[in-house]
């Protein structure tokens, strides 16, 4: 996976022209670069939650899923494609979800020699589906409802993922908690 090229963005998330390792995204003050989180609801109002293995947030509760649209050799990964590729990968879901690109946030965090510097889509879908985490990427998952999990992360924010918390406010706006 550290051999993985991502999209090097502007703050606008304007392309820059730039293919970069995704390891030269996360070190020293790293460039600002594309990525995605997601979050999967079902049809009891419940959202999807990760349990996060991470070289820097490990060990903490995430949304459903993250990832990076990617550069290959048949061209650049939509962010659409990128989000199916992370839900098959992360759970094993095979079915195309349907998503909704609620927008995107910017976020720097800095932590010893790595970083986060992204541009970030907050995308969500519905899925109501079997559910196979892979171990490579969590440690464990769970449904919540999506209330209480507003609720948590403002009351024990620690607790999850720095895009957790930005992709939040995403959430909010959007009304997905209405």
């Amino acid at each position: 996976m550290d051999d993985q090229i991502i999209l090097a963005v502007d703050d606008n998330g304007k392309f820059r022209g730039e293919y970069i390792p995704k390891w030269e995204g996360h070190t020293g003050s790293g460039k600002r670069h594309l990525a995605i989180t997601v979050l999967i609801y079902n049809s009891k109002g419940e959202v999807l939650l990760q349990k996060r293995k991470h070289k820097v947030f490990d060990d903490i509760w995430d949304l459903t899923g993250a990832t990076h649209p990617l550069h290959t050799k048949d061209g650049d990964e939509t962010v659409e494609e990128a989000t199916w590729r992370c839900l098959e990968r992360e759970y094993g879901i095979k079915e195309k979800v349907k998503l909704k690109n609620l927008g995107f946030f910017n976020y720097f965090a800095k932590y010893g020699s790595l970083c986060e510097n992204e541009h970030c889509a907050m995308v969500i879908g519905e899925y109501n589906g079997n559910l196979n985490l892979n171990e490579e990427v969590g440690y464990g998952y769970k449904w919540m409802d999506k209330n209480k999990f507003l609720k948590e992360v403002k009351k024990n924010s620690c607790e999850f993922t720095e895009w957790t918390k930005q992709g939040l406010k995403v959430l909010e706006n959007s009304g997905f908690f209405n």
